[in-house]
């Protein structure tokens, strides 16, 4: 192995010690294209929910624009190895939503523990290709 290698592990590992919400910000997600939301509070309320115990990003376009405002929450180390999965949430429009994601993810996310029965009617799978641009394959 390689100083490299070794380098670059530990950090990967810390990197996913918590879960990670991605919150889209590209063409349609959190635009005035999705009509009566406040994009800024959504992400402010989330990130302010969550508080340490998960990684907030924005990140640009998902590619599921028809389903904006669009939120990938990504399993923690010990979520994925207990077999946890990112869960792509679509139509995340309204501040009940978010507080749900917010409450599911402080829990311990995918993998850690089961999301409230509401977010089913979020939940999509996008395509293969979408998933690979996030790594998460």
């Amino acid at each position: 192995m390689s100083k490299r290698t070794r380098r670059a592990a530990p950090a990967a590992r810390a990197g996913a010690a918590r879960p990670t919400v991605t919150v889209c910000r590209g063409c349609c997600c959190g635009t005035p294209k999705v009509p009566g939301l406040d994009h800024a509070a959504q992400l402010r309320d989330l990130r302010q929910a969550v508080g340490p115990a998960a990684a907030v990003r924005v990140t640009d376009c998902l590619d599921a624009c028809e389903r904006a405002n669009v939120i990938v929450v990504q399993p923690s180390a010990d979520g994925r190895e207990a077999g946890g999965r990112p869960v792509w949430l679509g139509l995340v429009n309204d501040r009940d939503a978010t507080a749900d994601i917010a409450a599911w993810v402080e829990s311990g996310g995918p993998g850690v523990t089961e999301p409230p029965g509401i977010l089913d009617l979020y939940t999509f799978s996008p395509s293969r290709r979408v998933r690979a641009e996030l790594h998460d394959e």
